[in-house]
């Protein structure tokens, strides 16, 4: 049986720069997609707090944070070409050594490539709400993926989640307050303050434009 993607893999217009990146500049910090766990210390060259981002998009806020922490190591996943060439072009042109960035299904990734307790963040902004109740099962947000990604961050590290789709936050909510392995940073057991470290996306521009409320997390890894 075929697992249940959370993503379509979409079609979009790859540009020229985006081509010249995903040929020049993906040898440097592109990661092929292998059943087999990382040496993360060897991909990077040293030991370093790690940051994982799931769905980057077109890497704009994955850019921002590794040119503001440049003592932490940054890993994005993405499945779509342009989002990657974009990202690629990203870190081109800040030249950033701390990103490495994997074009492939994020469960796969998290569940086959990256070591257990390795990272000390975990980054979900803005994921497809798949809003219809039958499309419901496609949220990457499930209590058999709150396990994996447990498994994935250190004891003592964060699962940072942003939505503007107010159904998908009750979910995730729910979903994470009932995993085990995380407990919730929010004093009164809901939602946390926007964090000043969390770049605003332009997803999240869209769903205020919108006059959606815009929803922020963080689970910490017990």
């Amino acid at each position: 049986m075929q697992p249940i993607r959370s993503f379509v893999r979409r079609g979009g217009r790859v540009t020229g720069a985006q081509e010249r990146a995903l040929a020049e500049v993906w040898p440097r910090f592109g990661v092929e997609y292998a059943p087999e766990i990382l040496d993360l210390d060897g991909l990077f060259g040293r030991r370093a707090p790690r940051i994982l981002e799931i769905g980057f998009g077109n890497g704009d806020t994955l850019v921002e944070l590794a040119a503001r922490r440049p003592e932490a190591d940054f890993i994005g996943v993405e499945v779509h070409p342009p989002g990657v060439g974009r990202c690629l072009l990203g870190i081109e042109s800040q030249s950033l050594t701390n990103v490495r960035v994997i074009s492939h299904d994020a469960v796969e990734v998290l569940g086959r490539m990256i070591p257990d307790a390795s990272l000390d963040e975990v980054l979900l902004y803005f994921p497809d709400p798949w809003p219809k109740k039958r499309h419901h099962k496609r949220r990457i947000v499930q209590p058999e993926f709150a396990e994996l990604v447990a498994r994935k961050i250190a004891p003592g590290g964060a699962w940072r989640l942003a939505t503007d789709w107010a159904p998908y936050a009750a979910h995730m909510l729910e979903v994470l307050t009932a995993a085990p392995g995380f407990v919730n940073a929010a004093s009164g057991g809901g939602f946390v303050p926007r964090p000043d470290s969390r770049p605003e996306t332009k997803f999240e521009r869209r769903g205020q434009r919108l006059g959606h409320e815009v929803f922020d997390l963080e689970f910490r890894r017990r």
